[in-house]
């Protein structure tokens, strides 16, 4: 009986080992990339299909590809303001459809690559515009704008792929600030808020409060989707933990890092409370701490004096645009990082190929398969 007892322990045992293993896997199904979803859906509707691809391409703004992320960040729009949820869904239906049409490469639509920009631009229309949510006619210009995105995110890239640069949000960028330079703050039909410079001084200024300042840090992740409320904000972060949470730690790192950049010009007090001071800083971050590089301590160091850089680069540049009304949006990271892929010398070495970028734990896993490999092996790798 003692023996039969002791078995039925070990059997319970082990299911219950097998069972959480099972949940873990499952769990881990849903993080990284999930390039498993490719496969399952190749098969499916163009509707599950379409939904896939635009959710991948949500998640392509913070830097994610992850459908689920996708879903959260969706989620935490539809908190913030649901006209912004609708502007952000149009904008990603719309460019990916586009890209469709006019028959980009398949794999790019299918990762989100035509997605993130047009997505970009339509909420950046809605949270400049000065007649309010549920302006019908927006849709008219959100529609055009992210449709132009593909356009020229494609000319773009036949250029920068030379140097194996990734297009990034230059599309975005351009044709953000040229519909602001095109309607104006009185325009009759799409009128928009003048962007006020970071640097102008403080009406009625106050003493600078410390738990707002912290309050801006977590803000500054969610600003990346021009949402100012903490909230939402959360819940953007934790659509990035799921993704990557390396990729999470630097956005808030690099949101920090802004943050205090910000401090040490004296911007203007609601920039520091807002978060705008440190959305750049979190981009720049991410960008270098693990998703184009491998995940070190070189490297580490390396993607905080990128936040530092497109911080204060962001401060120069909305100071200087601020002076028309228009803002930097995110300029100064796409920049900084452009220039950061392209390094030369020991730190390019960690430089990750564009085409072969993917979540960071997947990234630094395979540079240690990499390094545990045969000498041959390397030799062949060098280009």
């Amino acid at each position: 009986m003692w023996t039969e007892t002791k078995a039925e322990l070990k059997e319970a045992s082990g299911n219950k080992s097998s069972f959480r293993k099972h949940v873990l896997n499952s769990l881990l199904l849903c993080t990284g990339d999930m390039v498993h979803l490719d496969k399952y859906i190749q098969d499916k509707s163009f509707a599950v299909q379409l939904m896939v691809w635009g959710l991948r391409g949500v998640s392509r703004v913070i830097l994610a590809n992850n459908p689920l992320s996708g879903a959260l960040i969706l989620a935490a729009l539809f908190w913030d303001s649901p006209w912004q949820c609708l502007l952000g869904t149009l904008g990603v239906l719309v460019s990916t459809l586009t890209a469709l049409i006019i028959g980009q490469d398949s794999a790019e639509v299918s990762a989100g690559h035509h997605g993130f920009n047009g997505m970009l631009v339509s909420l950046l229309m809605g949270v400049f515009n000065l007649a309010g949510d549920w302006y019908w006619w927006l849709l008219l210009p959100a529609c055009l704008g992210s449709a132009t995105c593909v356009f020229l995110s494609s000319s773009l890239s036949s250029l920068l792929v030379r140097w194996d640069l990734p297009v990034a949000v230059f599309p975005f960028n351009l044709i953000f600030i040229l519909y602001l330079l095109c309607t104006g703050p009185n325009n009759p039909y799409f009128p928009h808020h003048p962007a006020i410079p970071p640097g102008a001084l403080e009406v009625n200024g106050t003493e600078l409060s410390a738990t707002a300042v912290l309050h801006g840090i977590p803000l500054g992740v969610g600003q990346i989707y021009a949402c100012g409320v903490m909230g939402p904000s959360l819940l953007l972060l934790g659509a990035v933990f799921l993704y990557s949470p390396l990729l999470a730690i630097h956005a808030v790192l690099g949101s920090a890092v802004g943050t205090l950049a910000g401090l040490s010009v004296a911007v203007r007090h609601d920039s520091l409370y807002s978060g705008l001071s440190g959305f750049n800083g979190a981009l720049g971050c991410m960008v270098v701490g693990g998703l184009f590089f491998t995940f070190n301590w070189r490297t580490h160091l390396f993607a905080i004096a990128c936040a530092f850089l497109s911080a204060y680069v962001d401060i120069a540049l909305s100071n200087l645009l601020g002076t028309v009304g228009l803002p930097a949006c995110s300029l100064s990271a796409t920049l900084i990082t452009t220039l950061m892929l392209l390094l030369t010398g020991h730190l390019a070495i960690y430089r990750i190929p564009t085409a072969k970028v993917m979540a960071p734990e997947h990234n630094l896993i395979s540079h240690n398969q990499w390094e545990a490999g045969e000498p041959e092996d390397k030799e062949n790798t060098i280009v």
